[in-house]
Formats: structure tokens, C-alpha cells, sequence
């Protein structure tokens, strides 16, 4: 039921920027955190930002601090990704992800199929 679906992944040159979309469904998006998550070929999977529930707070990994923006729109269940400046090593999938709450004491993080971004000349 709980969906995540990533959208706005492409080639882009460097320095260059991408926005990132994440849509969700199946879950009360306005309760949750919602995170952003990369995996570079051969690499294993890098945190890169995550946002709270209210869309109040966030927090960035130190490779992209700076250079990246997270924001939420809880009208259309989206999370965003804001990319600028973009260096090759931020070649990667970007997946987005949410911890839900699926019985008590229970949760269970859900992942989206992921999209692909390329930095490359």
C-alpha cells in the first residue's frame, strides 16, 4: 500500500543542477520523516538528507551540504530534492525512504525504485 515513486533523475553536466521528486501514498505523510538515500556505481548506500514531519528541520551529509536543499510539500505528498552544483562523484541512484509505523513497536522503512543521475561532460 505504501508507495514512493522518484521522479526528475537525468544527465546533467557539472555544475549543473537537477530537482528530485519523491511522491507518496498509502501512508499519513504529514506524521513521517522522509529521507533521501544514493547509492554510486559499485559504492554501497550513502545517507544523503532527511527532513521531519513538519518540515521544520533537516539535515545533510557533509559531501552535500551546501549544494543540496530537501523540502516537503504535504498538500501533494511530496518530498523534494534540490541539486546545485553538481560534481561527478553525485553520480548515483537517489532513492527517497520513510520509516512508517505498521503495528506498535513495529516500523518498517519503505524505499522508492530509485532514479538515476548522471554528472558527466
Amino acid at each position: 500500500e505504501v508507495q514512493l515513486v522518484e521522479s526528475g533523475g537525468g544527465l546533467v553536466q557539472p555544475g549543473g543542477s537537477l530537482r528530485l521528486s519523491c511522491a507518496a501514498s498509502g501512508f499519513t505523510f504529514s506524521s513521517y520523516a522522509m529521507s533521501w538515500v544514493r547509492q554510486a556505481p559499485g559504492k554501497g548506500l550513502e545517507w544523503v538528507s532527511v527532513i521531519n514531519s513538519g518540515g521544520i528541520r533537516s539535515s545533510y551529509a557533509d559531501s552535500v551540504k551546501g549544494r543540496f536543499t530537501i523540502s516537503r510539500d504535504v498538500a501533494k505528498n511530496t518530498v523534494s530534492l534540490q541539486m546545485n552544483s553538481l560534481k561527478p562523484d553525485d553520480t548515483a541512484v537517489y532513492y527517497c525512504n520513510v520509516r512508517v509505523a505498521v503495528a506498535p513497536w513495529q516500523d518498517y522503512t519503505y524505499w522508492g525504485q530509485g532514479t538515476q543521475v548522471t554528472v558527466a561532460s
